[in-house]
Order: structure tokens, then sequence, then C-alpha cells
């Protein structure tokens, strides 16, 4: 089986998440094609005591990313780290010569973003993806092959978010999210908001005359020192805009950190003149669908999907699928594109290229200028 060479860059939740999948690679049948991860990188000596004792591929380990990316038997780097260090770190791991998959929103603004995608243009022969793994979920990935095979008809609308709760609680000590020097001014949407437009962005549904209602809910916060400090970007957003595809509809799309009740909530809604479909999350298994033929009868079917996906898995079918199954196919896709290339993959399904997280800022810098 061939093996690529992986460094992570910031090793926190979800590169403990990369190496989790790494692990478990088992799953995927007859997959051809495996990641291994050889090197690792943050300066928390005690985050990658937990790599050094828990991943036994790894040779390497730095408190200085770019001694990492100087190793020769790296091919690829994932990236997670706070929104201030993209621009720097990805264009360097670019500059190393290394494929690179990384965290949304691919730079703190878009003059940011803008810089990584010239850095991204010097290197044509690199794979470049960012990071979302809800549209691989069984519901999600059925409505982006609906969306791609144009079976809607005119689409009526579309409405997209995802929910979060725990900044409900005001004694929530402020964390790098919260302030706009680290996570920038797209607060909630710069955050949150890749992940609900990765699915309209890939359909070609792109939104314009953008408005948008933010709000900043909590104002300060425990600041872990026995005082209080002041949260400075959007706890929750909900941006309105109208796309001209399938004959022009509207489109709402929510990012909230405080949304009562919701954990991880991530939803879908597409309704069309010949099918509707709506997708969440906080039923993971449960897809409705409306198909509709003029003069016909309008019923909503619920549909238990099981384990699906878009590789195969050993995982039975009865079986539910779950976040960490999302991220490996997240993975999975990722390692067959650099292996085979777009036109060689197993499904056509790819993570998120640097043109939609372009589109995703120009639509976030557009919410922060207009919202009112």
């Amino acid at each position: 089986m061939k093996e690529i060479r992986f460094g992570l860059i910031g090793l926190g939740l979800m590169g403990r998440e990369f190496a989790s999948s790494a692990a478990r690679w088992l799953p995927l049948q007859d997959f051809g094609v495996r990641p291994v991860i050889r090197a690792v990188s943050d300066p928390d000596e005690q985050a990658r005591r937990w790599f050094e004792e828990h991943v036994p591929t790894i040779e390497g380990s730095y408190a200085d990313y770019r001694k990492m990316l100087e190793r020769a038997d790296i091919d690829a780097v994932y990236c997670a780290v706070p929104h201030h260090l993209h621009e720097q770190i990805y264009c360097d791991v670019l500059a190393a010569e290394k494929h690179l998959l990384g965290e949304k929103p691919f730079g703190i603004d878009k003059p940011a973003n803008d810089r990584i995608n010239e850095a991204i243009a010097k290197h044509p022969d690199l794979l470049v993806r960012c990071s979302s793994e809800f549209p691989f979920y069984p519901g999600a990935y059925r409505i982006a092959r609906a969306a791609g095979e144009g079976a809607f008809g005119r689409i009526i609308g579309v409405e997209a978010g995802f929910l979060h709760s725990s900044d409900l609680n005001p004694t929530k000590p402020i964390n790098w999210k919260r302030r706009i020097d680290t996570n920038g001014a797209y607060g909630c949407l710069g955050d949150l908001g890749m992940h609900v437009v990765h699915i309209p962005l890939r359909s070609g549904w792109n939104p314009r005359g953008v408005t948008a209602q933010l709000a900043n809910i909590v104002s300060e916060r425990p600041d872990g020192k026995g005082g209080m400090a002041a949260c400075e970007t959007w706890d929750n957003a909900t941006i309105m805009g109208r796309c001209e595809a399938a004959g022009g509809f509207p489109m709402i799309l929510h990012t909230k950190r405080i949304a009562p009740g919701e954990t991880n909530t991530w939803f879908l809604r597409v309704h069309g003149t010949q099918l509707s479909m709506e997708y969440s999350t906080k039923y993971p298994k449960t897809l409705r669908t409306l198909e509709y033929e003029p003069g016909g009868t309008q019923a909503w079917q619920h549909l238990d999907l099981g384990y699906e996906s878009a590789y195969p898995a050993i995982t039975g079918g009865i079986f539910e699928f779950g976040f960490p199954d999302a991220i490996l196919q997240m993975w999975a896709a990722f390692c067959d594109e650099l292996a085979n290339g777009k036109s060689g993959m197993r499904q056509p399904f790819t993570c998120v290229t640097p043109a939609e997280a372009a589109e995703s800022h120009r639509i976030f810098t557009e919410a922060l200028a207009l919202h009112r």
C-alpha cells in the first residue's frame, strides 16, 4: 500500500482527530493508499508529548515548524492553527514544496487569503485543499450528489447552518476565537462558515447582494486571571443573499456559537420544484426527501440511511455514521486526490478547493461591510 508521509502543524483538537483517523485507516476497503504521520510541530511541549506517546510512526517532533518543513521525508502537511497564523504558515508550507490540507477559513481575512492564493499559484504541482468534513455525512453527500445531477428542478430556496451552544455560558473563559487579532473580524463566520458554504459553493450556488445580521451576545468573559476581558468578535451571524443559478433563488446561511441546546449541529435544506431534501447531523441517519411531479401528491419521506459513505468501509450498513467517520472520509478524499489526481479519484467529491475558500471570503467580507 502506498504511503503519504504527513507532517502536522498545530496539535490541538483537530490534529488529534487526524492522528485518530490515520490510526484507524483499516475500515477503508482496498483503498491502496494511507497516511503516515512522520513528524509533528507545536510550540506547546505537552501537546507534542501526547503525539510522541500515542503515534508510533513519528520520527521527529519540533517546537518550530520550520525545522519540520526541512525534512525531505514529508510529502504533505496538515495545518490546524489559529486563523492569524494561516497566511505565514500556509505560504511557508508551499515554499517548502509540500502538499497542504489547511483548516478554514484559509486566512484571517480576505487580504490574507489573497496572499495565500498568490503562493498557491506559484506552485501548480502541489495539491492544496481546505478542511470541511460535514459533506461526507451520508445525508449531506446525497444532497451534494443530487445537486451535481441537477435533480432538484428549479430551486426554490436553500438554507444551511452550523450551530453551537457552549458560548451561551457566560462563565466560559475567553479564548482566541473571541479576539479579533487571533480569530479575525469575521468572528463565527471564519470559524464555522466554510462548513456551511461547502456544498452550496460546490453546487455553483454563489450568493450575491449579501446582507447580514451579526450579533455579539456575550460582550465579556472571564480572562482566566481573575478579571474580565472584552469579547471582540461576533457570536452569531445570519447571511441572506440571492443566487442567480437555476433561475435564481434566495439563500440563508447561519453560523451561530450561541444556539441554545445545539451541539455541533450542521444542516442543509434544498427545496426545488422536482425534489426537496433536508438533512441535519442532529439526526445523522435520517434524510428527508420530497419528490414531486405536476399534479402529484406532496409527501415528505424520512429515510434511514445507516452507514453509507463516499468510500466503502467495512462497517455494516445497519450501523450509524458519526463525526469520526466523516473525518476519515474527508481524509480519504484528500489522500485519494493526492495519490490519483482528481480525474482518477474513486469518487468525485473533493475537499474544499482554494477557489471555494476564496469565494467564502468574498461572502464573509461583504457580510461584515453590509450587515445591518
